[in-house]
């Protein structure tokens, strides 16, 4: 038997299985509605049946008619409640019979003599069918609302289910490209120095193996060259030990008062080599207050964003670093300002990520850095209950970063060293 036979035959097998599922199902399917309305008939010929020999066993041959009615009418509203509209209607006919025949004058036959009973039996009918329709329909709504409720129950588990596995797709293109930036920036951050560094201490285990020694000057150049790299390799491993602790809230700020122009001053110290080609200009705002906040952090932050102004603005332009007070938010700001090409608008939320770096992703200019700085800057800010962000410089030219830190309160403060 040929392959092409045996799939023909999987599958008309499988169709008739499915058919057969399909057939049972219908089958019990209509059975139970079958069951379900002949109880419902059933129940409302003996409700009807056991409420009037309960009646005529229990009271005498002149029973109030009011109360024959009103028990007669709830045999109607349970049944209609339970079973739905036709056994109701049953219900209601075989009551008014009922109702005739035991209970109205002349009992044990269906003549009626007074004229005001005509007017009792067909309000009771009147009543009972209006009532039936009335609670069939309250039960139909119910169960309809119920089917709704499970129906919203059943969307909402298939959209929490739609939306994780979107969030569990997002989460790994997100954890790709962190692992993918990451690698990009281990292997430059740390190939880059280590190559330096294995051609520098080569070039002089040579030279001390060679009759052609080096001179002074080179060797302190090879020396400087290896010392530079170490500090390089030194930063990239720091950064990312403080980018981890960020992350796992274990960053602890060992706060105290700090001067902001002190702040700042060792941050320009430590951007003397970076910040050489560069005008460097200072406007401190005069007599401003002291902040509760870590000194060597903060100078981190001014550090970082002098870097980045002096790295992608052109040689001999000018930085600006500027600290002021917001007296209506009782903050400082303090903003570094360069003349470089600037970044889109797009972009400025999106360099405070780890391992984003602007300069790959808009200005096409040779690479900078690793793409932690700005995060760790930020986490630094945000630390201290500040905000950093990124703006247009004057008159729309070159890059502005920003950040605020909230003036220390005297109170709070000494409250927090009696504390410690």
């Amino acid at each position: 038997m040929s392959r092409r036979e045996l799939e023909r035959i999987g599958g008309e097998y499988e169709r008739a299985t499915v058919d057969c599922h399909k057939s049972c199902y219908t089958a019990a399917t209509m059975q139970r509605t079958f069951v379900s309305k002949t109880l419902g008939y059933a129940m409302a010929v003996g409700g009807v049946a056991v409420v009037t020999a309960t009646l005529k066993l229990i009271t005498s041959a002149h029973v109030n008619s009011t109360t024959v009615a009103l028990a007669l009418l709830l045999v109607v509203l349970g049944v209609a409640t339970v079973w739905g509209s036709r056994p109701a209607i049953v219900a209601s006919l075989l009551g008014v019979l009922c109702f005739n025949y035991f209970f109205l004058p002349p009992v044990g036959t269906f003549t009626i003599a007074d004229p005001e009973n005509w007017t009792a039996l067909f309000t009771f009918l009147v009543t009972a069918v209006v009532t039936g329709q009335l609670s069939a329909r309250a039960r139909q709504r119910a169960l309809e609302a119920e089917a709704a409720r499970r129906e919203i129950e059943r969307l909402y588990e298939e959209s929490q289910e739609v939306f994780e596995r979107a969030s569990e797709a997002k989460v790994l293109r997100r954890s790709e490209q962190l692992k993918s930036a990451l690698l990009d920036a281990v292997t430059h951050d740390l190939r880059t120095p280590l190559t330096a560094i294995k051609a520098s201490a080569t070039t002089l285990l040579e030279e001390a193996n060679t009759e052609l020694p080096l001179s002074r000057e080179d060797r302190c150049e090879l020396l400087i060259v290896i010392d530079e790299e170490a500090d390089r390799l030194n930063r990239f491993i720091e950064s990312m030990v403080e980018l981890a602790r960020l992350e796992a809230g274990a960053f602890v700020l060992p706060r105290a008062w700090a001067d902001v122009e002190e702040i700042i001053g060792s941050a320009l110290q430590r951007a003397e080599r970076v910040a050489q080609a560069h005008r460097i200009e200072c406007k401190i705002a005069p007599e401003l207050p002291l902040v509760r906040a870590d000194e060597r952090a903060l100078a981190e932050v001014v550090y970082t964003l002098l870097d980045n102004a002096c790295k992608y603005s052109p040689a001999g332009s000018r930085v600006l670093v500027r600290a002021e007070v917001l007296t209506e938010s009782e903050r400082i700001r303090v903003t570094v300002e360069d003349e470089g090409p600037g970044i889109p608008l797009a972009l400025r939320e999106k360099v405070f990520d780890k391992f984003f770096r602007a300069d790959a992703a808009a200005r096409q200019l040779p690479r900078g850095g690793s793409g932690m700085g700005l995060a760790i800057a930020r986490g630094i800010v945000e630390a201290h209950g500040g905000n950093i962000w990124i703006e247009d410089g004057a008159r729309g030219r070159g890059t502005r970063g920003c950040f605020t830190v909230p003036i220390g309160d005297d109170e709070i403060s000494l409250n927090e060293e009696a504390a410690a």
